[in-house]
Formats: C-alpha cells, structure tokens, sequence
C-alpha cells in the first residue's frame, strides 16, 4: 500500500476538488489558528476586495485575508474547512454534501488518483523499458563510464520524471525523441504500431494548452504501476530501480534523499543517498552505500562473506585514491557485514 499520509491528501483532494486557501491575518494579531482545529468547519463573510480575488473574510472573531475564486463576492458568506494550522492557517471550502456519484463532488483525475491510492502497489522498485542488460559490449568487464551513462539512463527514462520532463520539453530544453522514449509515449503491447503518429501528434498538442481540459481521465493498465510509483517516490523521496546491468546480472539500486542538514558554516545542505546491492558469482552478495555530504563522501561496503570483506579491505586504499584523483574525497570508509536487499 502507499504511505498514508499520501493516501489521506488524495482522499481529501478527491472529497473536496477544491483549491486550498491560506489565510493571513490582521497585522499584531497572535495566534490566528488558536481558536481552530483540523478537520473544524467555520462559516465566513467575504468582506472588502483588496486585490483582484483577494478578500478580507471575517471568520469568527478575526478578519483574515484570503485569495479565493473567481466567482467570489463581496458580500459573500462562504463555509470553510479547516485543513491545517502550520506553517500557515489554512482552508479549503467546504465539499459539497451532493452523493459523490454526482458530476461536481470530484473531478475524474482526482477519482482515478484516489483509486490507484487504494490499490495495492504491485512492485516498489522500476523496471528497464527494455529487458536487455545495459551493458552489452563485448569485453568481459564492463566499461564503469558507459555502465555509468546507461544507469543515468535508465532512471532518466524510466517514467518516473515524466511530467519534469515534459516541462522541459515545453521550454525547448529537451528533445522530443528523449520524451519519446519514456513509457508514458510507448504504447502497450498488441497496440497496433501505425497509431504512433497519433501519439506524438496528442505530445505535440500539448504545448497549445487545448488539450489541458482532457489531462488524464484515466491511465492505461501498463502504466498504473508506474503512476503508484511515482506517488510513493513524491511521498518517501526513494527510487529503487532493479534489473540486468550485465547478462545475468541482476541489480538492485536504490536512491534517496535525506532531510538536509546544517554545515560547519550553517549553511544547510542537501544529503543524497545511493545504494547498490548485488549477488556476485565468485564475491557473493556484496553491497555499496553512498552518501553525499555537500562535495564530501561517505563510503560503506558491505559483504556477506567474511573473505570478501578481507578482500574488500585491502583494497579499500586504492579506491579512495581513485575517487580522490576525480575529485571526490571520501571523509568515511567502513567495511561491515551485509544483508543484501531484495524486492519481490
């Protein structure tokens, strides 16, 4: 199932379909959401404009200053929901009380989202578009470079960034053959082929904004794992990625953000995490943790068995020299134990 905080916002979204609206009060007023509580139902006066769709509203005992729709009046009384009290106040109006059944109780992306909330997710981890290894080359050892760019792109086009992507595509800052690329643009299997020109003519489409009123009413069956993927990445900032980096060999990649922390100056600085996990045929299981601190890195090996662990350890040196002459200088080795990680 995907977290539950997650699965609580689509509920909400799905419930009220309505904008959220953050309040701010009255200059020298204290605690604006003392008196309220998640969840509260408060009835507001909509009072003088002071910018276009920003109002002062008299909720209870203080006047707050809201943006609010279009429609919105002076004069207005409005019934609003509590949604949270920090960082900010903030409402939404109330869902209406007609069945959900009915057209205006929730739009058919909202529906669709909380449905695929529900559903149990199939897989956590992505799978290469293509089921061939990355690495094909003929050397027995794989080029690290190449193996590198191919990793790089297999989580570029995995789906996962699709509508980042997208965004850039619009801005003229990718190309339409790499959007092309990713799941979302490939068709499923025993669609006929010659109905690709439809699908990049609806891409196409998309940077005239006509098409936005049709966004996703709902998702094929091949890509709503991916969909439950991409909301589970949003919600625990972790993409795990498996498959064949080289014939028959399979890999598990795990990569994910940690809450950042302050420097020695107090700056704070993001932390990224990288983890891979591997079952070697003369090494065993073997594993390999990351962790970036600002230009800094943290480096765990893990092994299973013990004379991998010894062979791991004498030549721990000559990596850290080679990742130093590249300019990443490693402040932290350690050589432990492992379990290697697994996902059905």
């Amino acid at each position: 199932m995907l977290p539950a905080n997650l699965i609580s916002t689509l509920k909400a979204l799905s419930v009220t379909d309505k904008p959220l609206i953050t309040a701010t009060p009255d200059k020298g007023a204290a605690n604006a959401g003392a008196q309220f509580e998640p969840g509260q139902k408060v009835q507001g006066t909509v009072q003088a404009q002071v910018a276009p769709n920003v109002f002062n509203v008299r909720v209870a005992t203080q006047l707050l200053q809201m943006q609010l729709p279009a429609f919105i009046r002076s004069g207005d009384t409005i019934t609003l929901q509590v949604v949270s009290l920090q960082p900010r106040l903030t409402f939404t109006l109330a869902a209406s009380s007609n069945p959900v059944s009915t057209p205006e109780s929730l739009s058919a992306a909202a529906r669709l989202l909380s449905s695929l909330s529900q559903q149990p997710l199939e897989r956590s981890y992505v799978r290469p578009i293509q089921s061939s290894p990355l690495w094909t080359g003929e050397k027995v050892q794989p080029d690290t470079t190449q193996l590198a760019g191919k990793l790089h792109e297999a989580l570029s086009q995995s789906g996962l960034f699709y509508e980042s992507h997208q965004a850039q595509w619009i801005a003229g800052a990718r190309p339409t053959a790499q959007l092309l690329l990713e799941p979302q643009n490939q068709l499923s299997q025993g669609t006929s082929s010659k109905n690709m020109e439809s699908a990049n003519s609806a891409l196409a489409a998309a940077q005239t904004g006509s098409e936005q009123h049709a966004a996703a009413t709902s998702v094929p069956e091949h890509l709503q794992t991916l969909v439950q993927q991409q909301m589970s990445a949003l919600e625990t900032h972790q993409v795990l990625w498996q498959g064949q980096v080289w014939q028959g060999q399979e890999m598990r990649w795990e990569v994910s953000e940690e809450s950042p922390h302050r420097n020695a100056q107090g700056v704070e600085e993001g932390q990224w995490v990288t983890r891979i996990d591997l079952a070697l045929p003369n090494l065993g299981g073997v594993s390999a943790r990351l962790s970036f601190n600002g230009n800094a890195l943290n480096l765990s090996l893990g092994a299973a068995d013990a004379q991998t662990r010894d062979m791991m350890g004498n030549a721990s040196s000559q990596l850290v020299a080679a990742l130093s002459e590249r300019g990443i200088p490693v402040v932290h080795t350690q050589i432990s134990q492992t379990i290697i990680a697994q996902d059905n």
